[in-house]
């Protein structure tokens, strides 16, 4: 008897440390790095938005959508697994390597999902859940399943889906959506065709031999670099709208110039470039990562430092629009705060 509970023992501790040994390649499915972009972008979302939220729901609401990013991730590597193994920059995952299999990853992103949806519903509200929701579904089935290998517009369609975050965390805050967001959803959406098409002109070989249509693929270099560079002049042109409608300050007026100007200079010398020279779209794809988290980081940044505190009166409340208010968690509940008006 006693062999027999020994055996059974170390039958347990077995598992348990093959699950430890797994765990990062799960980990690895959830695609943390992009994970951690989106979190950053519904955080600001969340802290800007003009309802105080508490420091557990909105914990709760932040584990939630980085789960939700997470399910989107795996979902994706689960029905692309085919085309990760023939590709380069993606045979080093965990289902090509053989360390996960597919229908353990279609497992893991559809509970991940779940669970994170049903997460988001209880601790915050039912329109946000929804959103994280349909963000999941959009990648998973309108981006990967339909669009990637369909049409060279892929990129430019399926973007909304990473340009959702910061609505999610709006929406977990207030339970509706706002101009801000919304603003926030266009910065991101026409930042991501400039991001990962810089990406793939030096990955054009790897997208050919998948039979995935990207721009480079389909159209060439050249016509490549042209459609970057007009993203870009929009991309600076949208980033100055916080700031000029007023609900951004100068902190960030200033880092949304300077970054745009350097992001459509980067652009442009890309499109005077050689079709040799893989420095320039690498320059224009790390600093691409660079740009959306310092844009981010200076509207949190200036949203949290732009506070007076002076107290509204009747008629200023009665009058202020939702942009021209901003509640303070730090604050007394009955202390609001003016700001500036565009």
């Amino acid at each position: 008897m006693n062999s027999i509970a020994i055996s059974v023992s170390r039958l347990r501790l077995a598992s348990r440390s093959g699950w430890m040994e797994r765990l990062p390649h799960f980990i690895s499915l959830a695609k943390p790095r992009v994970m951690a972009l989106a979190v950053f972008t519904a955080l600001v979302g969340l802290v800007i938005a003009p309802t105080h939220i508490d420091s557990l729901p909105g914990l709760m609401a932040i584990i939630a959508i980085a789960a939700g990013a997470g399910a989107a991730g795996a979902l994706n590597m689960w029905y692309d697994a085919d085309i990760d193994a023939i590709m380069a920059r993606t045979a080093m995952r965990p289902i090509p390597r053989g360390k996960v299999s597919r229908t353990e990853a279609l497992i893991f992103g559809l509970v991940l999902g779940a669970a994170a949806v049903a997460l988001l519903a209880v601790a915050t509200n039912l329109v946000a859940a929804a959103l994280l929701a349909g963000t999941i579904l959009f990648y998973a089935v309108v981006y990967t399943a339909w669009l990637k290998r369909s049409t060279r517009q892929n990129i430019v369609i399926g973007g909304a889906a990473g340009a959702l975050p910061p609505v999610i965390g709006w929406a977990a805050a207030t339970g509706d959506v706002g101009l801000e967001p919304l603003v926030l959803f266009l910065i991101i959406f026409l930042w991501t065709p400039p991001h990962f098409w810089a990406l793939a002109l030096n990955r054009s070989d790897d997208y050919a031999r998948a039979g995935v249509p990207m721009l480079p693929v389909v159209a060439g270099k050249a016509a490549t670099t042209r459609q970057i560079l007009i993203y870009s002049g929009m991309l600076a042109l949208g980033s100055a709208l916080p700031w000029t409608l007023g609900f951004a300050g100068a902190l960030y007026g200033v880092t949304a110039a300077i970054c745009g100007a350097v992001f459509t200079l980067l652009a442009f010398e890309l499109n005077r470039s050689v079709g040799t020279d893989r420095r320039a779209p690498h320059r224009l794809f790390v600093f691409s990562i660079l740009y959306l988290f310092l844009l981010f980081a200076a509207l949190l940044v200036d949203h949290n430092g732009s506070l007076t505190p002076a107290p509204l009166s009747h008629d200023d409340r009665a009058s202020a629009s939702p942009i021209a208010i901003r509640h303070s968690g730090a604050a007394r509940n009955a202390c609001t705060f003016k700001i500036r008006e565009a």
